[in-house]
């Protein structure tokens, strides 16, 4: 009797189990599922790049010379017609001193004697052709003689001619004239020449490289320095082509670089290179940083969300939902009394982790994210969280 008691309660306990299993297996598996909601959506485009200037200098010698002092370094910033490297020249430099020298002796010795010159050669002048006139009036009444009258015209001659000489001297030599024009366009000369032995830059910028020290030998065409032109700092950021329809001029991007992960900077794009690089199938950015933080170095590698579109609502499923991704539509599996349903939906913005759905669903709908289950069959939903997509984090179009 008390056998057949343990055998009915181990035949009932085998039988509820074989109840429970049949229950379980009929309602099918439980599976991760997501509830479809509206929220915030970014979508933007991640790449990496480097921060730029948008133009750099070479600064180069045009003479050969030995270098006498250099007066920059590496992150200093010049200004335009600041002096950078100071070459020695003494052939330039004696030419220059002779030049001034020639000029000097023009002003204060040549010119002086000129004038002197001509006021003499005018009184001298003046007097021979009074003696001539004379000269003439005694001939006249026979009181000179023939030969004494030719005597006194041939000195008012050599007078005129000694006045015309002196005065073609005082015209080049008087101010403004050729004299002075032609010294001063020597000494003008010598000073550009001399003036090569000071390299200078000509932009304002900051310098980046110097490649020379003092008592190098420099050669015409030698880089000397390179410097970052000073204007806004961009970063270039090479991107897929796949991303080229969703980019827009204007658009703005948070960056980071690996120098200073925890320090982020505003962007904005305002270049999109007119061609795709064919051997990467990249196309190039560049992004201007109108307030750039002052740890920012050039060349520095930093990474950018180039946000390209946002929703403040939009109806999201995570990408994991998505199967049979073709474009702008997919399939999705709907938990529906009990059984999973494919449905085809049609997709807005696009995110790393999440997708908009435009059409085939509505807030509420229980997505199945399970690659193992197939339409029509029977599942349970274990409801799972959304991602995090939130307005600050951002959901990203990935870049590589």
């Amino acid at each position: 009797m008390r056998r057949r008691l343990l055998w009915s309660l181990l035949a009932a306990c085998v039988l509820s189990l074989l109840a429970w299993w049949g229950v379980q297996r009929w309602l099918g598996p439980r599976v991760a599922a997501y509830r479809v909601q509206q929220q915030a959506l970014l979508q933007d485009v991640v790449a990496t790049g480097r921060v730029i200037t948008p133009s750099r200098v070479n600064v180069a010698s045009e003479i050969t010379g030995t270098v006498l002092r250099r007066l920059v370094e590496r992150g200093d910033h010049v200004r335009p017609g600041q002096l950078l490297l100071r070459l020695r020249n003494d052939q330039a430099d004696a030419q220059l001193a002779q030049a001034r020298a020639a000029l000097a002796q023009l002003l204060q010795q040549t010119r002086p004697q000129a004038l002197a010159a001509l006021r003499s050669a005018d009184s001298a002048l003046a007097l021979a052709r009074a003696d001539a006139r004379r000269a003439r009036g005694q001939a006249a009444s026979g009181a000179l003689s023939q030969q004494a009258l030719e005597q006194a015209e041939q000195a008012e001659q050599a007078a005129a001619q000694q006045q015309h000489a002196a005065t073609a001297a005082w015209q080049a030599a008087r101010p403004g004239g050729a004299l002075q024009r032609q010294l001063e366009a020597a000494v003008r000369s010598a000073q550009a020449v001399s003036a090569r032995s000071d390299i200078r830059s000509e932009v304002a910028g900051e310098v980046l490289t110097r490649n020379v020290e003092v008592g190098d030998t420099v050669t015409p065409g030698q880089v000397l320095f390179t410097l970052a032109r000073a204007g806004d700092t961009e970063v270039s950021l090479p991107v897929d082509e796949q991303n080229l329809r969703n980019l827009a001029l204007g658009q703005s991007a948070q960056c980071l670089t690996d120098a200073f992960p925890g320090r982020g900077f505003a962007a904005r794009l305002v270049f999109i290179a007119p061609a795709v690089d064919p051997s990467s199938g990249t196309i190039e950015l560049r992004l201007r940083v109108p307030a750039p933080p002052g740890w920012l170095r050039q060349d520095m590698t930093t990474s950018c969300d180039v946000v390209t579109a946002r929703k403040a609502h939009a109806l999201v499923v995570p990408d994991d939902a998505l199967r049979a991704r073709d474009g702008d539509t997919a399939q999705v599996l709907v938990l529906q009394r009990g059984k999973a349903l494919a449905r085809s939906v049609r997709l807005g913005l696009r995110g790393l982790v999440a997708t908009e759905v435009v059409q085939g669903l509505r807030a509420g709908d229980v997505v199945i994210d399970d690659r193992s289950i197939r339409a029509g069959q029977r599942v349970r939903a274990a409801l799972q969280g959304l991602p995090a997509i939130a307005p600050d984090a951002g959901a990203s179009v990935a870049a590589q």
